[in-house]
């Protein structure tokens, strides 16, 4: 799901910049890479052109105030959102059944039947079909990467989708709830995009629903394949709960899903104090990025010693999914030619090649053509759904995962 507006740059002070969330200055850097492509679901579709990628430098900062991560590093324009972008996790039985669950789960929370929803992000507009098929009367959605007629006949006549940034001058009638899924993430100007969002609401009595990755996840799982240019903002629950608050809503649950990738905020207008971040907590915080970036120098080892001796030994290597992970995976570990090429269900990647390596993007039947010794899947969720699309292409390789 994608959206994002040119904000500012992180004003720097003397003792570091100052946080996008809560405004306070000092925010202290925790984490660096420097030479990451500035988008990562672009379709790319020449070898040259990915190898050409604009890059950008990442500066994970920490504020010791309220407990958000940041780049520092991130610059306004760099990275581009419009057709072209590529972002759907749509084609995944596994992904598609997750996503129809939430919306049935969102229309019962919100009581949906026969209102109206509005979603921020809203990618290809999968997610506002299945708030539709789930009881609400029609979708609204905002994406500048929108791309017409990939929604089937009966979905698109109860959606519309307008192909632009939500800003603090949209004007629309959010109806029962705000949905924004896999956006705030992308978001330099967090606090700014949620007054945005509060003010579009008034006085109405509108839900809203929020969905990002979970910081919290990246860290201890020293899962850096989840760290990358596009995302400039990281949340774990304290810090997206206390946003909300700040911002003149009451949250009423916070919650994580997908095997605790993604971490889920259901609030409404109304008045809560903050509950200040204790420094207890924001030292431990400190500790698990401490713990994140040392975990990342010992994996990214790792994985170039086993790619380099499955090289020696004539192994035929192979990633399975070709988004932003594939991109952050490939780029911060330094793989070249250890890798043959990047699998993708997705027929709109089919033929592309991955930003700042060039790897080329092929479908499943290549893939098992191609005879593989080893497919690295990116995302460990969808291991058991990649090894019977295999199967069935009568290949059987050893399947691994981040």
């Amino acid at each position: 799901m994608t959206l994002a507006a040119d904000h500012p740059d992180a004003v720097a002070t003397a003792n570091g910049p100052y946080c996008p969330a809560c405004g306070a200055p000092g925010a202290e850097p925790v984490y660096r890479l420097s030479g990451i492509p500035t988008n990562s679901c672009m379709l790319v579709d020449s070898r040259e052109a990915a190898l050409a990628f604009p890059t950008g430098g990442l500066e994970l900062c920490l504020c010791g105030t309220c407990g958000f991560l940041f780049n520092a590093a991130w610059r306004p324009g760099r990275t581009v959102y419009a057709a072209g972008y590529e972002e759907t996790q749509g084609y995944s039985p596994t992904f598609t059944a997750f996503h129809r669950d939430l919306a049935a789960e969102l229309a019962e929370r919100f009581a949906l039947r026969g209102r109206r929803v509005l979603e921020i992000g809203c990618g290809k507009g999968e997610f506002l079909a299945l708030l539709v098929g789930a009881g609400a009367a029609e979708g609204l959605g905002y994406d500048p990467g929108y791309v017409p007629g990939r929604l089937d006949a009966d979905a698109a006549r109860h959606v519309r989708v307008i192909p632009e940034c939500f800003d603090e001058g949209t004007d629309a009638d959010p109806g029962a709830l705000v949905c924004c899924k896999m956006t705030l993430e992308h978001i330099h100007d967090v606090a700014g995009f949620l007054r945005a969002v509060r003010r579009l609401i008034g006085d109405r009595d509108t839900g809203v629903f929020f969905m990002v990755p979970d910081a919290g996840r990246i860290l201890d799982d020293v899962a850096f394949w989840d760290v990358y240019y596009e995302h400039v903002s990281y949340f774990t629950a304290a810090s997206l709960a206390g946003l909300f608050r700040r911002e003149g809503f009451a949250v009423e649950d916070v919650w994580t899903g997908y095997g605790g990738q993604y971490l889920m905020i259901a609030a409404r207008p109304g008045r809560t104090a903050p509950e200040p971040v204790a420094p207890a907590d924001v030292a431990a915080l400190r500790d698990r990025v401490a713990g994140f970036s040392r975990g990342v120098d010992t994996l990214r080892r790792d994985w170039q010693e086993r790619l380099a001796a499955s090289k020696r030994q004539g192994r035929r290597v192979v990633l399975w999914g070709s988004g932003s992970k594939a991109v952050s995976f490939v780029t911060t570990v330094g793989i070249g030619d250890a890798v043959a090429c990047v699998a993708d269900i997705n027929p709109h990647r089919q033929g592309c090649f991955l930003p700042g390596s060039g790897h080329r993007i092929v479908s499943p039947a290549e893939i098992a053509a191609l005879a593989p010794d080893l497919v690295v899947v990116m995302n460990p969720l969808y291991r058991a759904e990649v090894a019977r699309d295999l199967e069935a292409l009568g290949c059987r390789p050893e399947i691994v995962t981040l």
